[in-house]
């Protein structure tokens, strides 16, 4: 009797890890569909305005939620005299508006408005 309990015991013990293990690799949409290296279009409404990284010469940071990406951060370089993309009105951008991003995709998360002309980040009206 003593071994059944101490069995049933380790079973008991042996799902619930899994089951732990299973929870800790769980994680939120990736940006999937885009391409490190190719253009991307994303819409979404803006989570976060970082520009603090922009007073020490870092790219400001704004955080979309996308329908078919999940979260995806667009970068603005501090130097935009050196990009070939139009001016962006930064003091508009404000969490809760919806968002349109054009730029290139540098990493899996990662839009950057700045080396081409038709880069952008709009706000929807």
């Amino acid at each position: 009797m003593r071994l059944q309990s101490s069995l049933r015991s380790r079973r008991i013990l042996l799902v619930a890890m899994a089951c732990l293990a299973g929870a800790g690799c769980a994680h939120p949409p990736s940006a999937a569909g885009l391409t490190v290296g190719s253009e991307a279009t994303v819409d979404g409404t803006i989570a976060s305005v970082d520009t603090q990284p922009w007073s020490y010469d870092g790219n400001a940071e704004i955080l979309l939620d996308t329908a078919t990406h999940g979260r995806v951060s667009v970068h603005l370089p501090a130097r935009w005299n050196l990009c070939q993309a139009p001016p962006i009105d930064v003091e508009a951008l404000s969490v809760g508006r919806r968002a349109q991003a054009v730029g290139t995709v540098t990493a899996a998360d990662v839009v950057v408005v700045c080396e081409r002309p038709e880069h952008r980040l709009l706000l929807a009206d």
